[in-house]
């Protein structure tokens, strides 16, 4: 539902000359585009195509007069020179890895073998590296149990301890947003969708958020039953979310490379400001109605799937208002020469009827109390929809569904520690109010599945995938064992110094470099995947050091 945006003119061909005028123009390949062409007389449309273009496909549009007398045309698209199969260096890339850590399996192999594994320390001499990974399943400072058997490893039991595979989740969720961020080799499913839709990109901020709910309901259960007051304890948590706020901030905000920094355009949103606040009041939530030395119980009832909600009604009450507040100033808050409960991109979307209702009611609130200097000024949505209204993905409205995703994710622990099973119920539910909301598909749904509102249905449908990725980790990873979780679980033990580190370094060398062709998939993706590598690298070489940046 876009307007018709202009490309060229081209020129009348006159009759005597033996070539045609031509007019040379660039489109876009990600989406199917239709070229209208119309008449420089009358403006009358001649002939319409729709056509998916390749990249750095060159093609013709020859248009012919068949009649002057019936003013009929014909348009045909003829292909010059074919697309490039883009998605080359994805493979190779994929092969190099494979290799690596084909590489790494192999030498792991021989390690066991005893001469070759004397050999190698007496070369060497390293510092019982072995036993320090392996050993690592606790806190930093807290050694694991040396236990091997698999049946120990039921999430009741092993809530006590540092649960490998939230790390390995944490770190791989971690991992996939400095790669986005870096750019993704410049390919568009590792872009944020411009609007409805989902990408990879889409997915991993709202796992993060996921695995941080879970996170705090085990460290909190472990901090009361180690004797801690609840007053201390809140203590922690406002500490903790003064400093992520603050850290947005000062910190990975501004871009110092561009000078000092101005207060006058200081954006007040972000990521850790978001994780902050969603810390705050998930963390206080769990800490108010939690009883301090009690273990979590469960309510007898028919209806097993309620089995691990009902000892939490206080909690689920008060997220249900939340839901409800934010339902009702995204449909019913009135936004000043927009439609009421307009979802859309703005711009030339809806037939460019909305050009300065960018995100309805998220992004006026956003406007209305921040300002429009200090939110984002170039949100995904100005490429394809070509918006002129600032917009801020880490909005204020749009926090309230992020206190929901980290609610969410505190659940999960519960269906392990109240109930004893896995219940799949609460998240096949969610996967119900997705497809309802969304008429399972991408632009006609009644809630669209948005990254930019952290709409409902892209809540529910992220957590769903969360859950389902994180039940596989921990199965692999604390239960049988058959995955150590490298190399995710190094960054996703030190998830803040990795973060701040990468949003800091983004523009220096060796995580950027002046590239010969900026065209070029290959070159982009072997920087950023590059840049991605020295990250994990570097959060490896910090766990063998055990130096852990907390907050």
């Amino acid at each position: 539902q876009c307007l018709y945006q202009f490309l060229a003119f081209v020129p009348p061909s006159d009759g005597s000359l033996r070539k045609p005028d031509t007019a040379a123009v660039m489109v876009d390949t990600q989406h199917p585009l239709t070229l209208l062409l119309n008449g420089s007389v009358g403006d009358r449309e001649l002939c319409k195509i729709q056509y998916h273009f390749g990249e750095f496909g060159n093609y013709s549009l020859v248009v012919k007069t068949l009649s002057t007398s019936t003013k009929t045309v014909s348009c045909d698209l003829v292909i010059n020179e074919g697309p490039i199969n883009s998605y080359l260096p994805i493979l190779f890339a994929f092969l190099v890895y494979m290799g690596i850590l084909a590489i790494l399996i192999v030498g792991r192999l021989f390690m066991k073998i005893d001469p070759f594994r004397n050999w190698v320390y007496k070369k060497l001499n390293p510092r019982e590296t072995d036993r320090l990974i392996n050993s690592e399943l606790g806190p930093p400072n807290t050694a694991d149990s040396d236990s091997t058997d698999p049946t120990l490893h039921l999430w009741s039991t092993a809530s006590r301890q540092r649960l490998r595979s939230l790390d390995t989740f944490r770190g791989l969720s971690l991992i996939i947003m400095v790669f986005v961020n870096y750019g993704g080799g410049k390919y568009w499913f590792f872009k944020h969708e411009s609007w409805n839709g989902l990408t990879v990109a889409d997915l991993v901020f709202p796992w993060f958020v996921f695995i941080m709910g879970t996170s705090v309901s085990l460290s909190l259960s472990s901090m009361l039953r180690w004797g801690s007051s609840k007053r201390k304890v809140l203590g922690k948590i406002l500490w903790r979310s003064f400093l992520l706020i603050l850290l947005g901030i000062l910190v990975v905000n501004p871009n110092y490379c561009l000078g000092p920094l101005s207060w006058d355009n200081l954006r007040i949103p972000g990521v850790l400001q978001r994780l902050g606040f969603t810390y705050l009041v998930v963390a206080a939530l769990e800490l108010l109605f939690t009883r301090a030395g009690a273990e979590s119980g469960t309510v007898e009832t028919p209806c097993p799937a309620l089995r691990d909600i009902l000892p939490y009604w206080p909690q689920w009450i008060f997220i249900l208002m939340l839901e409800v507040i934010w339902l009702c100033l995204t449909f019913l808050l009135p936004v000043p020469g927009c439609p009421r409960g307009y979802l859309g991109p703005g711009g030339i979307g809806d037939f460019g009827n909305y050009p300065n209702c960018t995100g309805g009611a998220s992004g006026y609130i956003d406007r209305l109390l921040l300002g429009e200097q200090h939110i984002y000024q170039h949100p995904s949505s100005n490429v394809i929809y070509q918006t002129t209204m600032p917009y801020d993905p880490e909005g204020i409205l749009g926090t309230i569904n992020t206190i929901v995703m980290a609610f969410l994710g505190l659940q999960v622990p519960l269906f392990f520690l109240a109930v004893g099973y896995i219940n799949f119920s609460n998240f096949l539910f969610q996967g119900i109010i997705s497809a309802i909301l969304t008429k399972c598909s991408k632009e006609e749904g009644f809630i669209p599945i948005n990254k930019n509102l952290w709409s409902v249905s892209y809540v529910t449908t992220t957590s769903c995938f969360a859950f389902i990725l994180l039940l596989l980790i921990y199965y692999l990873v604390d239960v049988k064992r058959l995955w150590s979780g490298a190399p995710f679980f190094y960054p996703g033990m030190n998830s803040i110094l990795v973060y701040i580190g990468h949003e800091v370094f983004e523009n220096y060398f060796p995580f950027k470099w002046k590239m010969q062709d900026s065209q070029s998939h290959a070159e982009h993706l072997t920087q950023n995947l590059t840049a991605t590598t020295l990250w994990v690298t570097i959060s490896y070489l910090l766990y063998r050091k055990r130096i852990f940046w907390k907050i």
